[in-house]
């Protein structure tokens, strides 16, 4: 099966539309955060040419590294969210123990998603001070998104 990671929108979409056990709530968190850590990864490129500090222009470029590294990760559990689901529904019918580790299995994505999130918004800071003047609102919407992320698998590890 084609990973979701691998969908245009339009797909993903369509599939976490149908009813159907997976994508759900924890693959759509990881997008999202991911759209969120995309739009870090934007602006810290718009604004690494604005600097004439080499202090700033070091800074920005590890924004930019740490940020493309989450927002792969992110990407990635997109779709390990999914299986760790369908092991969820696969051990339904299974003993305490199986059922047990599958919801283990799952919570952990979703601690993953909030510890990437968390991190993700720590970067915004430097961004909102140093980076580029005309992208403050596009830094205030990745945190918008964190946050939902954030929030979203909070939820999920409640459930």
């Amino acid at each position: 099966m084609k990973k979701y990671k691998n969908f245009t929108i339009k797909e993903y979409l369509e599939v976490l539309s149908r009813k159907e056990p997976v994508p759900g709530g924890g693959s759509a968190a990881a997008l999202t955060a991911a759209l969120g850590v995309g739009l870090i990864t934007m602006v810290a490129n718009y604004s690494k040419a604005k600097s004439s500090s080499k202090v700033i222009e070091k800074k920005t470029q590890k924004i930019i590294r740490e940020s493309e590294k989450m927002k792969d990760r992110l990407l990635e559990l997109v779709d390990l969210d999914a299986q760790a689901y369908m092991g969820i529904v696969e051990a339904k019918n299974g003993s305490a123990k199986e059922k047990n580790a599958a919801a283990k299995n799952a919570k952990k994505i979703s601690i993953e998603v909030c510890k990437l999130s968390y991190k993700a918004i720590q970067l915004t800071p430097f961004l909102v001070k140093k980076g580029n003047k005309y992208l403050i609102s596009d830094v205030e919407v990745a945190i918008e998104m964190l946050f939902a992320a954030f929030n979203s698998s909070i939820a999920l590890l409640k459930s």
